[in-house]
């Protein structure tokens, strides 16, 4: 695991630090567990707040809604795509993980300094952080009534370009979080009906630049976003 910077708040403020690890690319299994292990001991504070930032092999998840359903492949087509299909407890119907893409899990306590939990503006947060993401590199990102997520408008109508699932246990602690298509192979969206959602299609950013940035390149501004965002400061 490569740490990628420490976050904390300075200038005389309670320091708040925040760990970014990158984990290239991993199991969806190994992540999972990780996440756990990590939000068990955030609660009991041997933990500081922590950033996951990964790539996943080919993975089809479920969420709480369901989404099983939604898969369209078969178990054959499945087995020779190399894909593992998996039901978690994130909230949301089926989705998609692969390479190229950018997944982030921020294991946050949002009752932290005696906040009440608000789930949606949790919500909320992460697709600001998304929508500023893409602005650095000159995508303008939208959000859509009634679906979460973070869109694109283009020709054929809106096209989601990052999903959001999350978990808030009822110690306000966050697990699961945010996938953003960088050089994504978007075929693979073609197997189900993702996040439940038929009429609307999948974008990645290398359709909308020629040429895209790196992974690396869209960590670091999304590092730097969700700092902001949720109140920690960049440390030097």
């Amino acid at each position: 695991m490569k740490s990628i910077s420490n976050v904390e708040e300075r200038a005389g403020l309670v320091a708040r630090p925040l760990s970014v690890i990158d984990l290239g690319l991993i199991p969806y299994a190994e992540a999972w567990a990780l996440q756990n292990r990590l939000a068990s001991e955030v609660a009991a504070g041997q933990s500081s707040e922590t950033l996951l930032l990964l790539e996943h092999p080919h993975t089809y998840t479920c969420g709480r809604r369901g989404g099983r359903d939604h898969i369209l492949a078969t178990e054959q087509e499945l087995a020779r795509l190399g894909a593992t299909v998996l039901d978690v407890d994130r909230g949301g119907d089926v989705t998609y993980h692969g390479p190229g893409q950018l997944v982030a899990y921020p294991i946050i306590n949002l009752r932290r300094d005696g906040h009440t939990i608000d789930y949606h503006a949790y919500l909320r947060d992460l697709e600001q952080t998304l929508i500023d993401t893409l602005a650095d590199f000159a995508i303008s990102g939208t959000r859509l009534q009634g679906d979460s997520g973070v869109w694109v408008t283009t020709a054929g109508g809106e096209e989601k370009i990052a999903a959001i699932g999350v978990r808030v246990d009822g110690m306000g602690i966050t697990t699961h979080g945010i996938a953003l298509n960088v050089t994504t192979d978007l075929s693979y969206f073609a197997r189900i009906v993702p996040c439940g959602i038929r009429d609307k299609g999948v974008i990645s950013m290398q359709n909308l630049l020629s040429p895209p940035p790196s992974m690396r390149q869209v960590k670091v501004a999304f590092t730097r976003h969700f700092a902001r965002t949720f109140g920690f400061s960049m440390g030097g």
